[in-house]
């Protein structure tokens, strides 16, 4: 037998990957089979992130190929749920990134105190901890009772997750950490209360909040807001996606309103760029122009 066949026969009974050029074909397949059947679309997703955490849902679901994989999301909806636990980013924490929320309370603070009522939005909440730093952050600069903050995503389990406002106890040493860093003028332990091993977020915050369901692929503007924030979220669209995505800001935010991207992601190049001037370019803080 030809080496190359021999081996190529191993490597499929040992359940190693597919050829790449099968498993794009595969991929194409796969997210259209799931825009048609659950209507969330990531066919504008960057296939390499995409890749990388459709091959960890293979091994969950027992699959050696990701047509094996489709079949058990057509013919069982119970797996789709749990497949968008992996389609979706997970990874957060309270005030990540504490420059960029000194940023906030430096630069757009004191211009966001000209509003009489204001209006925030968090796309691509996660699992809450951005929502919950925001509304911490506002209530401590004297804006929370005038503010509502949009925290949206399209997990349903994730925006469970955060609403509860639930979050385990040994992860608050590091959220502490990155409150003090972003200039906070309170402890973070005035703002939760610990219970069998978690921290509970204050409720008083939660009224503040609405946690809803939006797809940056496929819905629209549903207000008119003074601030997004939506960082580490960018960087698993594709160009189009992208541009779709910074329009909806655009046109969500109002006449000099402010948005935040995430440190490696940058609205240069976008068809966007231009209705936009920085405002703390190194922490990707951005400011729509008067007249956009």
């Amino acid at each position: 037998m030809d080496a190359q066949v021999s081996h190529h026969l191993q490597a499929t009974a040992d359940g190693d990957h597919v050829p790449d050029k099968t498993f794009d074909i595969e991929l194409r397949l796969f997210v259209e089979a799931v825009y048609l059947r659950y209507h969330y679309d990531f066919r504008e997703y960057a296939p390499s992130s995409l890749k990388r955490r459709l091959r960890a849902a293979m091994a969950r679901f027992g699959c050696h190929t990701l047509s094996q994989l489709q079949d058990q999301l057509l013919h069982d909806v119970a797996v789709f749920p749990q497949l968008l636990d992996y389609l979706t980013v997970q990874v957060s924490e309270m005030f990540r990134d504490p420059p960029y929320f000194k940023a906030l309370r430096d630069s757009v603070v004191p211009l966001l105190r000209t509003y009489p009522s204001l209006k925030v939005w968090i796309a691509g909440c996660s699992t809450g901890e951005e929502a919950w730093s925001m509304a911490i952050l506002l209530r401590e600069e004297g804006l929370l009772d005038r503010t509502l903050i949009y925290a949206t995503d399209i997990n349903a389990h994730s925006l469970q997750a955060a609403e509860t406002g639930v979050y385990a106890a040994e992860r608050i040493a590091g959220f502490s950490d990155n409150h003090r860093l972003s200039g906070a003028h309170s402890s973070l332990s005035e703002h939760y209360t610990a219970a069998y091993g978690n921290a509970v977020f204050d409720k008083r915050l939660k009224k503040h909040i609405v946690f809803s369901d939006h797809s940056l692929a496929t819905d629209s503007v549903f207000a008119e807001v003074q601030l997004v924030s939506c960082r580490n979220v960018l960087i698993y669209f594709n160009r189009a996606l992208q541009n779709r995505a910074i329009g909806l800001f655009r046109d969500a935010l109002c006449r000099q309103g402010f948005l935040g991207v995430g440190a490696k992601e940058s609205l240069r190049f976008t068809d966007h760029q231009e209705a936009f001037t920085e405002l703390v370019p190194q922490l990707r803080l951005y400011q729509k122009r008067g007249g956009a």
